[in-house]
């Protein structure tokens, strides 16, 4: 696994190489040690599956409120999702400020988003499934979000959404 630092403290793009022969391809998409040397928080308290069957889905900007924070590493196991993270941590000089990227399978990637970030990701191919490791636990009463296209967070998204949830339409912009 190699580590890579995004423009934003803290996220990363956690590269896990493809291996393969005459029997199929392997990829270590977790290692417990590697993240601990790395001084990472390990996301493994839940492990959540996303199915997505249309292209167009956009889920999020999410996050939990603190002491419920999460941490979650997010993986494309089929189709192309574009993802984004929103620094929410009160005392950072980069609150409001985000990263992108294109998660698929055939690019070995894996997304790192700690704590005090919002994320979401939109659907870039029909059948899209994305898996995420989280820790702590998901709490329905720390749920939390911001809108996905707040004009000051700015996310340049592929295009816009063709499904989204009724309460994701409804979430408030991070500065009112």
């Amino acid at each position: 696994m190699i580590f890579h630092p995004m423009e934003l403290d803290g996220v990363l793009l956690v590269e896990t190489p493809i291996h393969g022969d005459e029997r199929g391809t392997f990829t270590r998409t977790f290692c417990r040690k590697s993240f601990a040397a790395h001084g990472l928080e390990l996301p493994n308290e839940q492990w959540s599956v996303s199915g997505n069957p249309l292209r167009g889905t956009l889920r999020g900007l999410h996050y939990q409120a603190d002491p419920h924070g999460e941490t979650k590493l997010v993986r494309c196991a089929r189709g192309a999702a574009f993802h984004a993270a929103v620094d929410m941590r009160p005392h950072s000089p980069n609150l409001g400020r985000h990263v992108t990227v294109e998660l698929r399978p055939e690019r070995p990637i894996m997304l790192y988003v700690p704590r005090g970030f919002a994320h979401g990701f939109l659907t870039l191919a029909d059948d899209t499934e994305i898996v995420y490791g989280i820790t702590p636990e998901y709490m329905a009463d720390a749920a939390r979000g911001l809108l996905w296209n707040d004009p000051d967070i700015g996310i340049s998204w592929p295009f816009p959404p063709l499904i989204i949830s009724e309460r994701d339409t409804r979430l408030p912009r991070l500065w009112p």
